[in-house]
């Protein structure tokens, strides 16, 4: 709790906007489902929503929403979530959030966010690793940003990981689309990643269902992200979908609520949550803020039943023991591997690409939070990035 605690909420509301759609989609989709979960914990908090938000919409939505109560107001992707900064010191009572996409400024009520998905991303590279038999894995993917190097890195140290344990070669193909939500394009580079690279595993770094359904019509294994998309969605089933990772933004957003209604006038104003980070649902269930997770099940248990067979019982077990070391802080991709350049990635204002063959972090050593989120802007040495 910050220094400057004033008398305890009694209740609170979290409003939350979200730039896209909800239905259909696997990132909006998670947050209002983190919304609904918080309601549904706390009975004197409310979730209230706008869809479809642009940069232009934030703040007069935002104001429209404190209006009518709101004091917990939540921007769900960093383009369309900066504006609130513009305004927190205009309702200082009111507690301000955005997603961190590479921007990492923060003030006293304005408080940037996001889950360490790279560490669930990284056992989905084991297991994709392993489910490989041509050799070649596919990400299609939105467009070069921090946010999707970093999380592109995680699988691939995973799928880096699982090849060297099997003594096989695995190539990662990475191929952009150009934007976060594009379906025809989405679709057009999954049917080129299957036919013309010959992948038979792919997974994707955007937001809607073209590439799982590519996965469906060609008879090959997708690995999802951002949500268990056949536990919560029912979008297509586990002979299809290997294994997905899902990520509870309630956990993060837990937090909040929590110093919020505690009455903290300086509350954390930086949280990078991960597999170690848990909070209790309504239900009783204990769940981290991101994990592996198929058909509701987490852990090596979401691994596809059609899969498992598929997957060499030492994959299985060091999925198992990787998991639980993350969820005990024990250990972290990051930290044990080095970061070597690939010579990719996204040139950035004071950070050029690093040569390729350059030794950006040595094995061993845990990068800071803040060169994660707003740094990491290079692909990972062996990588193939794909015009």
């Amino acid at each position: 709790m910050g220094s400057s605690a004033s008398a305890a909420a009694a209740n609170a509301t979290l409003a939350i906007l979200h730039f896209s759609v909800i239905k259909g989609t696997t990132w909006s989709g998670a947050h209002d489902r983190a919304g609904q979960r918080i309601a549904k914990k706390y009975p004197n908090v409310k979730y209230v929503f706008r869809e479809e938000v642009g940069p232009d919409l934030t703040i007069p939505y935002a104001e429209e929403l404190i209006r009518q109560g709101a004091n917990i107001v939540i921007g769900n992707a960093e383009f369309m979530g900066l504006p609130l900064k513009d305004i927190a010191d205009k309702y200082p009572k009111v507690y301000f959030g955005s997603v961190v996409a590479s921007d990492v400024t923060t003030k006293r009520n304005f408080i940037r966010f996001f889950p360490r998905q790279y560490q669930a991303l990284y056992l989905e590279g084991l297991i994709a690793a392993a489910l490989t038999r041509t050799g070649n894995v596919g990400i299609v993917s939105a467009f070069p940003n921090v946010q999707v190097i970093r999380r592109q890195a995680g699988f691939f140290l995973g799928v880096q990981d699982g090849a060297k344990a099997l003594n096989k070669r695995v190539t990662v193909y990475v191929k952009y689309v150009g934007d976060w939500y594009k379906p025809a394009e989405e679709r057009e580079i999954a049917t080129t990643l299957v036919s013309q690279y010959k992948v038979d595993v792919i997974t994707q770094q955007t937001d809607s269902g073209s590439p799982l359904d590519v996965a469906g019509e060609r008879k090959i294994w997708f690995v999802g992200k951002d949500m268990d998309v056949v536990g919560f969605y029912g979008w297509s089933s586990t002979d299809t979908v290997a294994v997905s990772f899902d990520t509870r933004w309630e956990v993060i957003y837990d937090r909040m609520v929590r110093d919020f209604l505690a009455g903290n006038q300086n509350p954390r104003a930086f949280l990078y949550l991960g597999m170690r980070d848990t909070m209790t649902l309504a239900d009783g269930t204990v769940e981290a803020a991101v994990d592996i997770m198929n058909n509701k099940k987490v852990g090596a248990d979401a691994v596809s039943p059609k899969a498992r067979p598929l997957i060499p019982a030492s994959i299985l077990r060091l999925v198992t023991q990787r998991r639980d070391q993350m969820m005990k802080g024990q250990w972290d991709p990051f930290q044990e591997h080095a970061f070597v350049s690939n010579g990719t990635g996204l040139a950035l204002k004071d950070t050029p690409i690093p040569a390729k063959g350059t030794v950006v972090k040595k094995a061993g050593q845990m990068p800071a939070d803040t060169w994660l989120l707003g740094k990491f802007n290079f692909d990972l040495n062996g990588m193939t990035i794909l015009k």
